[in-house]
């Protein structure tokens, strides 16, 4: 994906869910090394990133790390885990639950995902940024 900076990851996320959305506004207060941009999952965008993968967005529906500079992606649990890895002290200390095994880790992100809607709510459409966060932000 030539759109995403060598430099940065890119946090793919489920544009219309509330938890996801306060989970980007979170990424987005804690990144000072300026580390992250973001898109929809429903963008071209992450469309595209989709594809290239071949990720089933049925089984995995809420949050994905593409790294451009290794063409590498992260899923679930790994990509959350990968996020607070660059969001300093204290979340770098989250790095500890990949000594978890990942089917365990994934039981969990999953039934946390799979309640989403239910326990935080849902959007009609994806959040739209405001003018100061656009540059974040891939269509």
């Amino acid at each position: 994906m030539e759109k995403v900076p060598k430099d940065k990851l890119l946090i793919l996320f489920d544009g219309v869910c509330n938890l996801c959305n306060n989970s980007v506004q979170y990424v987005i207060k804690h990144d000072k090394k300026n580390k992250f941009l973001f898109a929809p999952l429903q963008s071209e965008v992450g469309e595209s990133i989709i594809e290239e993968f071949s990720i089933d967005s049925k089984r995995t529906d809420s949050i994905l790390l593409y790294n451009p500079e290794a063409k590498s992606i992260k899923i679930k649990s790994s990509a959350a885990i990968g996020v607070a890895k660059h969001l300093g002290f204290p979340l770098t200390l989250m790095v500890i639950f990949y000594i978890v095994p990942n089917f365990i880790r994934n039981w969990v992100y999953d039934y946390i995902a799979k309640n989403r809607y239910k326990w935080y709510g849902r959007k009609e459409e994806c959040m739209i940024p405001t003018p100061e966060l656009k540059s974040k932000f891939l269509t």
